[in-house]
């Protein structure tokens, strides 16, 4: 049953912070979200520019009308703003009794300015032994016990210890706003420390940080774990949020994180990649199907020495061909893939090669423009390091092949003058490792960021744009 979580705070239109990066962090915990609003705020990722807070009356009746219907797995607790919404929360809290309460304490903005008055700091502390796991960021750690601000990991330790101690809760201790390029966090409660490691991420993607945090504890506790193991989890999932939140491309500040990338590969939009850009090159797929050479191969009218000069290029380009799916084999990311393109890579060498020796005598053989063109896009490609953007550009070569072989097959009889040519490529075990190949660039697309999917459409349409110029050199 997936665990059922509260969210009380305020709100971000663009998305980011607040009830709206809860639900999603606890959405991609398998959690079901819920949430009651303290605040409406007007902000982006450039900053707050207007603060509206409803009647408290209006809280309590929000909170109660969850709580009369729904059976609560955990409560995470955000944005407050003022001692009487902070008295709402804890009475209802007292009453309640949630089996889970974690409270980010929203005292301090990031820029260190103060949002909340003397009071209702003092409110917000005594909210703290009504929860489990209390999750301050260093300045409002600091504001906490009231000391200033930890210059050190160890000085930092110690304010989270002395929080543990007169809260009688558990702290989440974050080290985000040390120095270095490692930050450490930890769990620390009765029985000591519990450090949980993890690179500094370099971006400044990190709106809402601290609320998508606190609620991805607050449903990894209600799944169960402890706080030390909840801790792992989300950090590594915090790190990869941190990591793709770049290519989210929302807003022109500090945007926020990805709270979603872990799903993305295994979101089904009901079109695949490659069946999308095979889509956009129809054009030049027309052109191939209407160039001299390709009519006159399916006819047999082709002149030899049109044909045989192809095939001399066509086993250049294979040569080339077969070290770029090795590459690729290398690259792979699961061993069936590896060895797919490995598989393959031998394939060029091994049988399609044979093929063409039948045909020409490969001494001697100098690549053309159209030739060196092709191979010097696929090893740029390759070059790049990205496994994604490298079968993409390999990808054309698989499917328009099958795709011209598939339309042939029957059009032709054993007397035809390229008939091995034409059955080759035809060939339905051919066809399945286009298919297949097709199905392990969907899954590097659905995985990959936009400006990663934007450079895999590129070198797929260029290698298209290659293998027409491929089929129209030898009449030229």
């Amino acid at each position: 049953m997936s665990p059922r979580v509260l969210s009380i705070a305020g709100t971000d239109p663009t998305g980011g912070a607040g009830v709206q990066a809860d639900l999603k962090s606890i959405a991609a915990f398998g959690g079901y979200g819920m949430a009651a609003v303290t605040a409406l705020v007007a902000q982006n990722t450039r900053g707050v520019r207007e603060v509206h807070v409803p009647p408290t009356a209006f809280l309590d009746a929000q909170l109660r009308a969850v709580s009369d219907d729904v059976e609560i797995d955990a409560v995470k607790i955000g944005m407050l703003g003022s001692v009487e919404v902070a008295a709402t929360v804890e009475g209802w809290l007292a009453e309640v009794q949630p089996p889970i309460v974690v409270l980010d304490p929203v005292m301090v903005a990031t820029s260190g300015d103060r949002l909340l008055d003397p009071d209702a700091e003092e409110a917000v502390r005594a909210l703290c032994h009504r929860a489990h796991l209390v999750t301050p960021n260093l300045p409002e750690l600091a504001v906490l016990v009231g000391e200033p601000r930890a210059a050190s990991w160890d000085a930092a330790v110690a304010q989270a210890q002395l929080l543990a101690e007169r809260s009688r809760t558990t702290v989440l201790l974050k080290g985000g706003h040390l120095d270095g390029e490692q930050s450490p966090d930890a769990i620390i409660d009765g029985s000591g420390v519990h450090p949980v490691a993890g690179p500094r991420v370099d971006t400044r993607h990190t709106h809402g940080t601290g609320c998508s945090l606190s609620s991805a504890m607050a449903t990894l506790a209600a799944h169960g774990l402890s706080w030390p193991d909840a801790l792992t989890r989300a950090k590594r999932w915090l790190t990869g949020a941190l990591e793709h939140a770049e290519a989210l491309h929302v807003g022109h500040g500090n945007g926020p994180i990805d709270h979603l990338h872990e799903l993305r590969p295994h979101i089904d939009l009901g079109r695949s990649w490659s069946a999308e850009r095979w889509d956009a090159t129809a054009r030049i797929r027309a052109d191939v199907d209407a160039c001299a050479f390709v009519r006159g191969l399916a006819s047999g009218t082709l002149d030899r020495a049109a044909f045989a000069w192809y095939l001399g290029q066509d086993l250049l380009y294979l040569r080339e061909y077969a070290r770029v799916l090795a590459r690729a084999a290398a690259l792979a990311p699961t061993v069936d893939e590896q060895r797919f393109w490995a598989a393959a890579s031998v394939s060029c060498l091994a049988e399609e090669a044979e093929l063409h020796r039948s045909h020409v005598d490969p001494a001697g053989l100098e690549p053309a423009a159209c030739t060196l063109d092709y191979t010097d896009h696929l090893h740029a490609a390759s070059s790049t390091g990205s496994y994604a953007v490298l079968v993409a550009a390999i990808l054309p070569c698989f499917v328009l092949y099958t795709d011209i072989g598939a339309r042939w097959r029957g059009t032709f009889g054993p007397d035809h003058a390229y008939a091995d040519w034409l059955t080759a490529y035809g060939d339905e075990v051919f066809a399945a490792s286009s298919a297949e190949a097709a199905g392990i660039v969907d899954a590097a697309a659905r995985a990959a960021s936009p400006a990663v999917r934007s450079a895999m459409a590129a070198a797929y349409d260029r290698s298209m744009a290659l293998e027409r110029a491929f089929f129209e050199a030898p009449l030229r």
